[in-house]
């Protein structure tokens, strides 16, 4: 069917409308890649907009060699792979026992959790919870505190709550328990909700920074975001590879790149800490958009 005049106007105003909003998201980073790859000395200059006047891997190098940031790195990466598989399977069998309508006391239990979603206790006394359970300036502080989130749970709930009730019903017939029922039967039906609370899980636990800043005061402990917080913040790198370990060494290398602006170092640690979101997104997207759509439809 032929489109009329105003309609073909619409669509080429809509398209070049959608093709400006994709450079300016894109844009930022396009500009913070560029400047990482660009030597520091040039950097100063300025005058780096999209492609780096003097290509260099040295800032690239330079942070991937940092013992401070490679712990950091395996501190995230241990969090988001152990925060996401362990949240996953308490938020399941949370939504998947709530999910029933006949559940005894199944309002009390649902208004009883609503009450910690909608309110906070507060910093000091969340601190003074951590301490007291013995997590602060621990690697379980990252994990423990988040292995549940009610808001995932009740999304989760509203998509179990979707799925006929003679699936389940069938299966205990041929005498499979309520675990086997949720593992062999409600899991694989729920997959694509799933992966997008996997999705929020594992992004929540990477991007984190808060954490590690106050609840951590060892840097061997710190994630990739807090040491970027805390690089970003700080005058020079030695305030955070040096001076806060005592290694002389680590200053003295500091001091040798003080010639050149630290931003260049800074940005390259940025795109360290950013990749890998961005290297699993796409694969995980489409799980998240069919997930969200077909749990708005059931709820």
């Amino acid at each position: 069917m032929r489109k009329s005049l105003p309609e073909q106007v619409f669509i080429v105003c809509n398209s070049l409308f959608m093709v400006l909003l994709c450079a300016i998201t894109l844009y930022p980073f396009i500009y913070v890649l560029a400047y990482s790859l660009n030597e520091g000395t040039d950097a100063v200059q300025g005058g780096i907009y999209l492609f780096p006047r003097k290509f260099t891997l040295f800032n690239y190098q330079y942070v991937l060699n940092n013992g401070t940031m490679q712990s950091a790195y395996m501190i995230s990466v241990g969090r988001t792979v152990l925060g996401t598989i362990l949240g996953l399977i308490v938020t399941s069998v949370t939504a998947y026992a709530v999910s029933f309508r006949n559940l005894p006391g199944r309002k009390g239990i649902m208004f009883y959790l609503l009450i910690p979603m909608l309110f906070s206790g507060g910093l000091v006394p969340y601190y003074i919870q951590l301490a007291n359970m013995r997590l602060v300036n621990t690697f379980w502080v990252y994990v423990i505190p988040s292995l549940f989130s009610i808001w995932n749970m009740f999304v989760l709930m509203k998509f179990f709550m979707g799925i006929p009730e003679s699936l389940r019903e069938s299966a205990i017939l041929d005498g499979a328990n309520e675990l086997v029922v949720l593992w062999k039967i409600i899991v694989p039906v729920a997959m694509p909700s799933i992966a997008a609370i996997a999705l929020f899980t594992a992004v929540g636990h990477w991007n984190d920074w808060f954490t590690g800043a106050f609840f951590v005061n060892n840097i061997k402990l710190i994630p990739v975001q807090t040491y970027l917080q805390r690089m970003l913040m700080a005058d020079s790198l030695g305030t955070i590879t040096g001076t806060q370990q005592g290694n002389s060494e680590a200053v003295f290398r500091a001091s040798q790149v003080a010639d050149m602006t630290l931003k260049s170092l800074k940005t390259a640690a940025v795109m360290v800490g950013t990749l890998p979101v961005l290297c699993v997104y796409p694969f995980l997207q489409r799980y998240f958009v069919k997930g969200m759509l077909v749990g708005s439809i059931k709820g």
